[in-house]
């Protein structure tokens, strides 16, 4: 089977020496941990079967977050925190895309352009919720940041999961929309985005890297209603700790060509794709993220500080806590892929018997995780 660490051996040193001097740091501290990612260089342990005698060694993870094989604990937590703060409402998916345009501005500038997206397309949302035509009150929201299409291509966009209501200024009514298939005005909402994302860029002064003809294109802002919720926080959850492409995906590596697989947007049929190494690296890289830069954020009445007001719209709903997590059917059900093994063996690959341990291995080289 061919892995990502794989790639990165044979063809890292080659790439890093090519634009050593372009490639950002966190990007280099990943492709480094990945390379080493349960390897002699981390160090480990050796076991011992207690039945065939046969050694097992067990070598530490590198616990950085763009590793496919260091990925899953922390969102099936996040998944069951979400399920507890669902409200007895509907539910609305609303996904905010920055135009190709502004692409070659956000990979040079991932980390500004990144908190200008989230800043903005939430800024947009929570001022047409506020305007009392629409629903006079604070929104709730959960955002979470793609940056890659299923091919690995570089398409920022953010997701934003909402309750289908606010709560007012005066804390009292909560605020319902005018159907459980509308929020707010898409157009409008898209006009508030790029209109709060030119101020933003003047700001930053990099109004004169994007051809100006972007201001008068329609930007695409999708608002659509999912129920419970209970499906997207399940769609959602892998993305939390999953990266551009898992190793299982990855079909052959020979003459310098990576060839993977994918599943081609509104179908269920797998497609291949042939890569040069190099470009595979570089469309790989592109979705690295800027060290410690936050890809799930909180706003309005779902934001850390204003979470006891869950409690209260309760109250205001006259209902219980939402209990029904079992699905809904439709798109947003996820498709379960293979999860790394465990970093311990518990028992012989040989025989299945029980193992002790003999040693502890220490690490020759260790990069920091990102």
């Amino acid at each position: 089977m061919i892995e990502l660490a794989d790639i990165f051996r044979r063809y890292g040193p080659e790439y890093r020496a090519k634009f050593k001097d372009r490639i950002p740091q966190s990007h280099l501290e990943a492709m480094e941990a990945i390379e080493h990612c349960r390897t002699a260089a981390l160090g480990g342990h050796v076991y011992q079967c207690m039945e065939c005698g046969e050694p097992e060694y067990s070598y530490h993870s590198c616990k950085n977050r763009h590793c496919p094989k260091c990925q899953n604990a922390e969102a099936t937590q996040w998944l069951e925190e979400q399920r507890e703060r669902l409200l007895p409402v509907p539910y609305f998916l609303v996904t905010f895309t920055l135009p190709e345009e502004l692409r070659p501005v956000a990979r040079s500038h991932q980390h500004l352009m990144y908190n200008l997206l989230f800043r903005t397309s939430a800024a947009a949302l929570k001022a047409l919720a506020m305007d009392p035509q629409f629903l006079g009150g604070q929104l709730g929201m959960l955002g979470v940041l793609h940056t890659w299409t299923r091919d690995m291509a570089y398409h920022p966009h953010v997701h934003y999961l909402v309750p289908g209501g606010a709560l007012s200024p005066q804390g009292s009514p909560w605020l319902s929309p005018r159907s459980h298939a509308w929020l707010v005005p898409v157009r409008a909402l898209s006009k508030l985005f790029r209109g709060k994302f030119k101020e933003a860029l003047t700001k930053a002064g990099l109004l004169a890297q994007v051809p100006p003809h972007v201001w008068q294109k329609a930007w695409v802002t999708h608002c659509e209603p999912v129920g419970t919720g209970t499906e997207v926080i399940t769609y959602l959850a892998p993305y939390i700790r999953r990266i551009a492409i898992t190793n299982n995906r990855i079909e052959k590596l020979e003459d310098g060509q990576v060839t993977f697989r994918f599943k081609a947007s509104g179908s269920h049929a797998w497609k291949h794709r042939t890569l040069p190494a190099e470009e595979f690296i570089r469309r790989f890289l592109q979705h690295v993220l800027p060290k410690g830069f936050l890809k799930v954020r909180y706003y309005g009445f779902l934001s850390p500080h204003c979470r006891p007001s869950l409690d209260q719209i309760r109250t205001l709903l006259e209902a219980r806590p939402c209990d029904d997590h079992d699905g809904e059917s439709g798109q947003y059900q996820e498709r379960q892929e293979p999860q790394p093994t465990p970093e311990t063996p518990l028992h012989c690959r040989k025989c299945g018997g029980p193992l002790v341990l003999l040693l502890r291995l220490s690490p020759n080289k260790r990069g920091p995780p990102s």
